[in-house]
């Protein structure tokens, strides 16, 4: 280890108490960019990033406009042309949260309980884009500075599923040319199992809407002779899976790519057994194709899911009616190299040849995602582990996630370079939930382990 991550790492564990009283200041502004309402805020954690990243050492620091929220940008290219660069992806935007919602705490003002820092977006993701602000600082401070470039990309749209990002990259590759992106957007099993992303799966969401009669029926009058729009949508729902739990829908799994030995091997190590899946979700008894494990199931196959349901009288006291509609909202979580587009012409073809002729259905896409599928024995893969094994204290296993950050294939299809998803929070940190909280140890964990890689990158062979 060189004696300049040994300084930097020595000033983070210095100035980690500081460190966290800045992070309090960012978890402070409710930042929620779902909620109009909350634009100035958003606007307030853009600016306070800006100021920080400036404070930090990074230059050419601004707070950038798109269509939406604004982008932050900043950098640091005192190593040289002849260095790597790296490219630090994060996002300052956080999900609603409210004291109402059941939080032990409020949600804006963060507390440390038990090690953990409690307040919206701890751990995703403001706790985790600051740890890269404060490796740089960390290097900046101890000597010439870290030995690749930095530069750093914030927006503030990701929960809102980044519609502005994309183009914002369009317009600004040649600002934001790199030659690796560092995401920490994502979470690991343990403290002992770190864990680096290498999967993300994709998205098709949809609505199914049946209609049938011109309006609400009374039931002991039209019952029998006409069909029930809410019982035609179960009917064709009923279809969309096999017997064994696989989905029905023709064509379907044409682009899946198989699962290595390798990749079922690392899987493997972050293994769930029947007793903890229903432990963690209260379920009665797990479901699913029987060919696959469990954390297989919700990491590396793709899903079909009904995500709600609407149709008829739901409110209190009986209402005896045909309703005139119904409709679902279904989601289909993808992976590699399953085209969302694809996805959706196949389930709209399947869905209007086994829907009954009795009723009129519309099948209406939402939104899509692509998957991402990074091969994790490349170089950059594999100086992360490293820098894991070195700074967290233990080998990181390769995982695939169950969810999306829709901004990960655009930045691979756009920019061509290798993602690195290096995730410091634990599993079960309640991101998205009530109490979302983040340990103060892996955000010290975090910088240190950052600090390494930027030097594991230097040491690539070019």
């Amino acid at each position: 280890m060189t004696s300049a991550s040994d300084a930097a790492r020595a000033y983070s564990r210095q100035h980690g108490e500081r460190f966290v009283t800045e992070l309090f200041e960012l978890l402070r502004i409710p930042s929620m960019s779902a909620d109009p309402a909350h634009a100035g805020d958003i606007r307030a954690a853009a600016d306070w990033l800006a100021t920080s990243l400036t404070a930090a050492g990074a230059q050419n620091v601004a707070s950038m406009p798109t269509a939406g929220h604004p982008v932050v940008y900043g950098d640091w290219l005192g190593a040289g042309p002849d260095a790597p660069t790296v490219l630090i992806y994060g996002h300052y935007d956080v999900v609603p949260a409210a004291i109402e919602d059941g939080w032990d705490t409020p949600p804006f003002e963060p507390v440390i309980i038990d090690g953990k820092i409690f307040a919206r977006g701890a751990t995703d993701d403001k706790g985790q884009l600051y740890i890269h602000a404060k490796a740089l600082e960390s290097y900046l401070q101890t000597g010439d500075g870290p030995p690749v470039n930095v530069k750093f990309l914030l927006e503030g749209e990701e929960e809102v599923a980044s519609p502005n990002l994309r183009p914002f990259i369009e317009a600004h590759l040649d600002l934001l040319k790199a030659d690796v992106v560092v995401i920490s957007d994502s979470s690991m099993p343990s403290m002992e199992v770190p864990s680096i992303m290498h999967s993300l799966r994709g998205m098709t969401y949809l609505e199914i809407h049946v209609t049938g009669p011109n309006d609400d029926l009374h039931s002991g009058f039209f019952g029998s002779a006409v069909h029930n729009p809410a019982l035609a949508l179960v009917e064709i729902l009923s279809q969309m899976h096999n017997p064994d739990h696989s989905i029905a829908v023709p064509g379907f799994y044409d682009d899946v790519v198989p699962l290595t030995d390798e990749e079922r091997a690392e899987i493997a190590k972050t293994a769930m057994s029947e007793e903890q899946l229903l432990s963690a979700t209260g379920s009665p008894a797990p479901w699913g194709e029987a060919a696959f494990t469990i954390r297989e199931r919700v990491s590396a196959r793709p899903t079909l899911e009904i995500n709600g349901l609407l149709s008829g009288w739901t409110g209190p006291g009986p209402k005896t009616i045909i309703p005139a509609t119904a409709m679902a909202k279904v989601s289909c979580r993808l992976v590699g190299n399953q085209d969302p587009h694809t996805i959706f012409e196949q389930i709209r073809a399947y869905i209007e040849r086994i829907a009954p002729s009795t009723v009129t259905v519309r099948v209406e896409l939402l939104t899509t995602g692509e998957p991402a599928l990074i091969d994790f024995t490349i170089p950059e893969m594999q100086a992360a582990a490293r820098a894991y094994e070195r700074g967290w204290g233990h080998r990181p296993v390769f995982t695939r996630g169950g969810g999306s950050i829709p901004i990960v294939a655009d930045i691979i299809s756009l920019m061509h370079v290798p993602v690195v998803m290096m995730g410091y929070g634990l599993d079960t940190d309640g991101l998205h939930g009530t109490n979302e909280n983040f340990g103060v140890e892996n955000f010290q964990r975090g910088i240190e382990t950052a600090i390494i890689y930027l030097e594991e990158l230097a040491n690539l062979p070019a």
